[in-house]
């Protein structure tokens, strides 16, 4: 029902419903199956027929939810190596008198401390990046972490939709902690914040954005250049232009003796400049339409 509805809202952009069906394809199947899942897409479907312009919205809302969901490999572990065990001795067998959280400390030398270090007993829930990682054999956050976290969100996010439905004077806007500056320090809170809860969570940090899309470069027939343009385009925040392709396409023919003359090398070059711009362009208008919008203007029907 839910892609039903979106098809004939959609028809400018064709390839939205396809990105959306390879999310849900590579989706739990568990999660797909389950009463969550089921709501959510009855909530999105309800706001959906409310709301028909704000399809790009919920389109991408569903989309973050599945790429939360997503089926991972997870890399198996390695062995530790034979000389591990000698070098790091278990407090229990070689220090009967130490701490099992300190195996380096003897029990006889006078500047080792009595207990371990209070570093987290202030503040475990707080979301600090100096904090110290946690053990390697028990990866990931306790709930009452997880929960802190999420909760710091919820206020986080409260405040900045009160900050941005505050209503401004030329004072405020001169003034060197004006709302516009505190929503961005909030924000940027928010992001340390949902990182570190990604951390706890053992999940990816990646929001479903199109700008965090790789793109698959082939529009060569030498893949020596494709490889190299593509690692080019997917860096953060690259828009290459003319002479970024052409410097590209004369290392990958040295490097690996393709031998491609000069003049052929520029026109390759102004053709996959061309190719490269409309595609990062393509990509940038996309990621506007799926997040462009706010609270504010939502009951906004212009006459």
């Amino acid at each position: 029902q839910f892609l039903s509805e979106c098809a004939g809202l959609t028809r400018e952009h064709p390839e939205v419903l396809p990105f959306l069906r390879s999310r849900h394809a590579r989706a739990q199947p568990e999660f797909c199956g389950s009463a969550e899942f089921r709501n959510i897409l009855g909530q999105l479907l309800q706001r959906l027929r409310n709301r028909r312009s704000k399809v790009y919205v919920y389109i991408n809302e569903l989309c973050t939810v599945l790429k939360a969901r997503a089926l991972r490999r997870r890399l198996p572990l390695l062995p530790p190596p034979p000389g591990a065990s000698q070098c790091y001795p278990s407090g229990s067998s070689q220090y009967p008198g130490s701490s099992s959280q300190h195996p380096g400390a003897s029990p006889n030398d006078p500047n080792a401390p009595s207990h371990p270090p209070d570093t987290a007993s202030h503040d475990p829930d707080a979301p600090s990046d100096a904090a110290p990682p946690r053990s390697a054999g028990r990866p990931g956050g306790s709930r009452r972490q997880i929960r802190y976290l999420e909760n710091l969100l919820r206020v986080y996010a409260g405040e900045i939709r009160r900050l941005q439905e505050r209503e401004l004077d030329l004072q405020d806007l001169d003034s060197a902690d004006s709302p516009y500056l505190q929503e961005n320090r909030l924000k940027r809170r928010m992001m340390r914040i949902f990182r570190r809860l990604c951390q706890l969570k053992e999940c990816s940090s990646l929001t479903g954005r199109v700008l965090e899309q790789r793109i698959r470069f082939r529009g060569t027939r030498y893949p020596e250049v494709n490889r190299r343009v593509e690692r080019l385009i997917n860096r953060p925040d690259a828009f290459p232009d003319y002479s970024d392709i052409l410097r590209e396409i004369r290392a990958a023919s040295a490097r690996h003796g393709l031998g491609l003359p000069r003049r052929h090398m520029q026109d390759m070059a102004q053709e996959v400049f061309r190719e490269v711009g409309n595609r990062l362009q393509e990509r940038r208008h996309l990621d506007l339409v799926y997040n462009f919008g706010s609270h504010l203007t939502d009951q906004y029907r212009p006459g």
